[in-house]
């Protein structure tokens, strides 16, 4: 039995009570039991994990994200060449930017990544419900981001026919036209 079974145990039938009538006990409900406690306690760890670094990415993001970051930046930056003609431009005085700044960098790729990935999950469930709620809008549009480059691609050309179309029967303005005649 999967996962599936553990976590969704009216789909699997085999913790679910309401299959027993009261007295009756399934003989594998014990061994289930524990397995799902385990799955639970794994999962638990996970998700505190997860969610730990989800806020830790939003917070750092706001705040690294910010003028006063920049500024902060900026001043590391000056102090280091300020400290330059003291240290003679040594080797180590050198090695001390780049070390700081390629730490920096690493550490930012895996924060940046995961405010992009959030807010792109975001903007496609906001974008599937606004096509869900439209009667004449096409379902199939919901998932785009699981498409092949291919697929996207012929669907790229039907809008492209859509909207010549579309112009050349007059029903939507051309997009080369000027603002005023648009008005």
């Amino acid at each position: 039995m999967g996962l599936r079974g553990l976590y969704f145990p009216q789909i699997g039938g085999k913790i679910n009570p309401r299959l027993y009538p009261t007295g009756s006990q399934d003989p594998s409900a014990k061994g289930q039991t524990e397995n799902l406690k385990e799955h639970e306690e794994e999962r638990y760890l996970f998700c505190v994990v997860n969610d730990a670094f989800r806020l830790f990415a939003r917070r750092s993001a706001l705040m690294l994200g910010s003028a006063w970051a920049f500024a902060g930046a900026v001043l590391v930056i000056a102090v280091w060449l300020l400290t330059g003609p003291t240290f003679h431009f040594s080797d180590t005085w050198q090695l001390i930017i780049n070390t700081a700044t390629t730490i920096i960098t690493f550490l930012m790729v895996f924060l940046i990544q995961n405010t992009q990935n959030r807010d792109a999950k975001a903007m496609h469930l906001k974008l599937d419900e606004i096509i869900r709620a439209l009667k004449k809008a096409r379902n199939e549009l919901v998932d785009l981001e699981d498409l092949s480059d291919e697929e996207l691609q012929k669907l790229e050309e039907q809008f492209k026919q859509l909207r010549t179309n579309a112009e050349r029967d007059g029903t939507q303005p051309s997009r080369h036209a000027e603002p005023r005649k648009l008005r």
